[in-house]
């Protein structure tokens, strides 16, 4: 594209945001409706756009900043490790890999580690290791249970392993190989493993993000671990968007007495670098073996010191404790301030917090926007709040401030 084309493309890019309209970039498909703005820069839990207004970020790239914007620590790493080597094949030993691999182990309690760039690519090795198990323990046509309004991402695979019908539409015929039940049902479960000698593996969220912000309670988690290990099948949780302290411990699971056989990560783990992991234990360690999976990029000396940045970070700065602390501020505060006709209810754990509404409210992210907050609504009627775990109690409470007025002006409407 010449320099004549990109100043026209941008400046039209340029009119449409000052407009407040939609535009697509004539060489982007246009898989994203954007929002009018564009960034320029962050620092902590506050983006600037181009023209200087800035936003307070309680998305966090949709609860992937963990550090917010800016962080001198993963900054500082990343830049280190840039100037020494970003890729090479994991055909050689990463020394910043395989201490990554071991922090997640301390960390989680689990043993082993696989990474992926994402949390769809986590949640595939998941899934794959599932069959596999299955296979060598018999099962022909492995299952593998999943839940209502799951989501596990977009890839064919993970996007039949999820229970959300829209966004499935047009991709059929379906992935074979999945058994769905109300999610956290164990009756259901139970039911299901008796009605599938096949199932190999039981996947859930901890919390449902996607599917609207739905916690299982930790006793619920612990009743299905149980379950899972009387009947020889893999207990498997996708933390994509639960892990990394977001919930106020540092993996969600840790709220239960129990280890999962399978965890995948990604989103909070690299900090803002695409990074994803299957973390493994138990009945689960020995399945993949040399060729039995890989990923050119996964894992790379990159992505790894951002994560072992992030990581240490977590821990020395204590952001599980800050979430828990914050976290139920914001609710309290949200309960106080909307217990109005309208909202059914708020709910959440740490920093992961829903506000269900009675309606569809799509348009509080623009009207949000406007306002100079960032945020997400999820499952049509749930909005949605992940903030960089760095955040504090005063800058919460701006965000809340932001948003009560947009929320109860919207049910005015």
């Amino acid at each position: 594209m010449s320099s004549e084309v990109v100043s026209q493309t941008q400046a039209e890019r340029a009119r449409a945001i000052a407009a407040g309209e939609t535009f697509f970039h004539p060489n982007l498909i246009p898989t994203h409706k954007r929002l009018p703005v564009a960034f320029t820069h962050g620092k902590g839990v506050w983006l600037f756009d181009e023209g200087g207004r800035r936003y307070l970020d309680m998305l966090a790239g949709i609860a992937v900043d963990t550090l917010g914007h800016a962080d001198p620590r993963l900054v500082s790493a990343v830049s280190e490790q840039a100037g020494r080597v970003i890729h090479v094949s994991n055909n050689f030993h990463i020394p910043v890999q395989e201490q990554l691999a071991e922090r997640l182990a301390r960390l989680s309690g689990m043993e082993k580690a696989f990474f992926a760039n994402s949390g769809a690519e986590a949640n595939e090795a998941a899934i794959k290791l599932a069959r596999a198990y299955g296979h060598r323990n018999g099962k022909v046509v492995p299952q593998i249970v999943v839940m209502e309004k799951a989501f596990h991402g977009r890839t064919l695979a993970t996007l039949w392993a999820g229970g959300n019908t829209k966004i499935q539409a047009g991709f059929g015929p379906p992935v074979d190989g999945f058994v769905r039940v109300p999610f956290g049902n164990v009756e259901a479960i139970e039911q299901a493993l008796d009605a599938n000698p096949s199932v190999a593996a039981i996947l859930l969220e901890p919390i449902q993000g996607e599917g609207g912000l739905h916690p299982l309670e930790p006793a619920v988690l612990d009743r299905i671990a149980r379950l899972a290990r009387s009947r020889n099948v893999l207990l498997m949780l996708d933390e994509v968007q639960t892990g990394i302290a977001r919930t106020g411990k540092i993996f969600a699971f840790q709220h239960s007495s129990i280890v999962p056989d399978v965890m995948t990560l990604a989103k909070g783990l690299g900090g803002g670098l695409p990074i994803g992991a299957c973390l493994v234990s138990g009945p689960a360690v020995d399945v993949f073996g040399v060729g039995s999976h890989g990923s050119t990029y996964g894992g790379n000396p990159l992505v790894c010191a951002a994560a072992n940045a992030v990581l240490q970070a977590v821990e020395e700065d204590d952001l599980a404790s800050r979430a828990v602390d914050v976290g139920n501020h914001v609710q309290a505060l949200l309960r106080s301030r909307l217990s109005v006709p309208g909202v059914v209810e708020i709910r959440g754990r740490g920093l992961m917090i829903g506000i269900e509404l009675d309606r569809p409210c799509s348009e509080i992210v623009r009207l949000s926007l406007d306002a100079g907050l960032l945020l997400s609504v999820t499952a049509e009627r749930i909005i949605r709040l992940v903030p960089p775990l760095t955040i504090t109690r005063e800058e919460a409470e701006q965000g809340v401030d932001l948003l009560v007025p947009v929320i109860l002006n919207f049910l005015r409407a």
